[in-house]
């Protein structure tokens, strides 16, 4: 894996389905061409992709991954658009995962779900590399400095950053690093890095992890001040989102 890997934490820390489902519940299509072969992979998890043709969609599923509580899915347009024409391996994917759908063959979900999957990572990867001018994370993991310190902070949350880590991390001097990262992402480091450390904290206190040991693994000083800067961002405290023993 490359050490400046823009992915793949966000997809080991939020939990990707793909399945299948009608156009009008679809969040994400691939539509074919005139000749009827793949054209176009459409992603939307926020926006009603039920404008076209029926006749002319090749796969319709469902997406979950994370929501809003995802910061790359909350980065996102609420239409995405891959053109696929004469990209033999992304055709072939979108054909192989149009046979399991139609086929309903023994362990046809799982294949679609792991298929829909690596289409989702294709697309993303097009829009990173594309870059874009809509402010926020996506903006971010597109410049080829800004992402190497996203991804420092992504992979070690815990670590005490300082402006100046990141800075050097991403090739930068720090007033430049500080400006361009307000600029593309939309919020300073510390807040980015701070929104992102509740963010796992959450996943970790849902899962009934101990207070203490996620305020220490994200950075906190004591679990009381990591319990206040939860709430402030929350609303409610760990102790109140933790799931309850059973019975």
């Amino acid at each position: 894996m490359s050490r400046f890997d823009r992915l793949t934490t966000l997809m080991d820390r939020f939990s990707l389905s793909v399945h299948p489902a009608a156009v009008r519940d679809a969040t994400l299509v691939v539509v074919s061409g005139p000749d009827g072969a793949p054209a176009k992979v459409r992603f939307g998890p926020q926006a009603n992709l039920d404008d076209m043709p029926v006749q002319s969609v090749l796969v319709s599923a469902e997406v979950d991954w994370g929501g809003a509580a995802n910061p790359l899915v909350a980065a996102l347009p609420e239409l995405v658009e891959l053109d696929v024409t004469g990209d033999r391996e992304t055709t072939g994917l979108i054909l192989l995962m149009q046979s399991e759908l139609l086929g309903q063959r023994c362990g046809s979900g799982s294949v679609v779900n792991r298929l829909g999957e690596v289409l989702i990572v294709r697309l993303l990867r097009a829009q990173i590399e594309a870059g874009t001018t809509r402010t926020g994370l996506l903006a971010g993991l597109s410049d080829p400095r800004l992402s190497r310190a996203i991804v420092a902070m992504h992979d070690n949350p815990g670590r005490d950053w300082h402006n100046e880590d990141l800075a050097q991390i991403a090739g930068l001097s720090l007033s430049r690093f500080a400006g361009m990262f307000l600029e593309m992402v939309g919020e300073t480091p510390a807040a980015y890095l701070r929104r992102w450390r509740l963010t796992l904290a959450r996943q970790d206190v849902l899962r009934g992890d101990r207070v203490d040991s996620i305020a220490r693994r994200y950075g906190y000083h004591s679990p009381e001040g990591f319990a206040r800067a939860f709430k402030k961002h929350y609303g409610e405290t760990p102790v109140s989102v933790r799931p309850r023993p059973a019975a």
